[in-house]
């Protein structure tokens, strides 16, 4: 700052005022000060600046996302950001991988850089763990799961209302031999009590329901995809509870040529699924609507609302395009 102040002739209280963006610094003296800090690379340093600042703030959060690859991920990185950069708050984003060590380091490596606050995306269990105790205090969200063991606000999709709405499409076009393909069961597990209590409620034996979850990626599902395929009952409809579980069933249908044959309802939109023969339907979440809820709940507290954590559920839609609305095969 002082080197900056030199070049640029002023103090360094004007550098100071300048690079916060305080007024009473008249266009001419701003303009001077900024270019000099061009000139040297000059940034403002915000962490030792946030130890002037009322309640210490760094301008910055810390967003742990399930994988940095997932559209959905990528898309509600994106409204986050587009909530919180007006207010001149920077987003840390990192993507735990699903292994709830990396979660728990990437959480202190966040509290370690004095963020005003976090929103997660939690794989473990419970966060009793993942979060120190004398952080707890700390303004946080949690996106798609609520909290175990911490009280914070959480924001969800209607997870079992839409794995239902799933089952009675695929009911209202015919089909008695479904199949549901999931990852983690803790973590996906009210789109499976949707999906199978939809199925009970219409009077199938869900026992006779196949199962499969523990899927971790695209090549699992197809595995499990084709297993079922070539029993002595196969499946005449799939639901899969995300997109690169939707990826694998697709490619198991291609290869035993049965995308038209055999439907298909996916959790989850991804781009081009308009585009696939047939269309994909898919129960399509609202990324960009549940990263703005949660920015502006995280906000809130930032700014002191003290009333009790809430979770706010956000609605999700059935797009229809085509492999939802199959018959089986006569």
């Amino acid at each position: 700052m002082r080197h900056v102040a030199k070049v640029a002739g002023v103090g360094i209280k004007t550098v100071s005022r300048v690079m916060n963006d305080e007024p009473d610094v008249s266009e001419a003296t701003r303009q001077r000060v900024l270019d000099a800090s061009l000139r040297l690379n000059y940034q403002l340093d915000m962490v030792a600046g946030s130890l002037r600042r009322p309640g210490r703030q760094t301008l910055s959060i810390g967003l742990l996302l399930p994988r940095v690859a997932n559209p959905f991920s990528s898309r509600l990185h994106r409204a986050i950001e587009n909530a919180l950069t007006p207010r001149g708050i920077a987003v840390f984003a990192a993507s735990m991988d699903d292994d709830p060590d990396r979660e728990k380091a990437l959480v202190a490596a966040f509290l370690g850089r004095r963020v005003d606050g976090l929103v997660l995306t939690p794989i473990a269990r419970s966060q009793i763990h993942t979060i120190p105790e004398h952080s707890r205090a700390l303004p946080m969200v949690f996106i798609e799961r609520e909290p175990l063991g911490i009280d914070a606000d959480a924001v969800v999709t209607n997870n079992a209302v839409a794995a239902a709405h799933a089952a009675s499409h695929l009911l209202a076009h015919g089909h008695t031999r479904l199949a549901y393909l999931g990852d983690r069961a803790d973590i996906q597990g009210e789109r499976r009590r949707g999906f199978t209590g939809e199925l009970e409620r219409a009077g199938l034996y869900t026992y006779r329901i196949p199962v499969r979850e523990g899927l971790h990626n695209e090549e699992s599902a197809r595995q499990a995809a084709l297993e079922l395929l070539g029993g002595n009952e196969p499946p005449t409809a799939f639901f899969s509870s995300q997109h690169f579980i939707t990826f694998g069933v697709i490619r198991a249908l291609k290869e035993l040529r049965l995308s038209r044959k055999v439907a298909l309802v996916g959790f989850d939109d991804f781009a081009l699924a308009d585009m696939m023969d047939p269309g994909v339907t898919v129960i399509a979440q609202h990324p960009e609507r549940i990263g703005k809820v949660a920015a502006e709940r995280l906000l809130a507290r930032i700014d002191g609302d003290d009333r009790a954590p809430e979770t706010y559920v956000v609605p999700s839609e059935l797009i229809e395009r085509g492999s939802g609305e199959l018959s089986p095969a006569p």
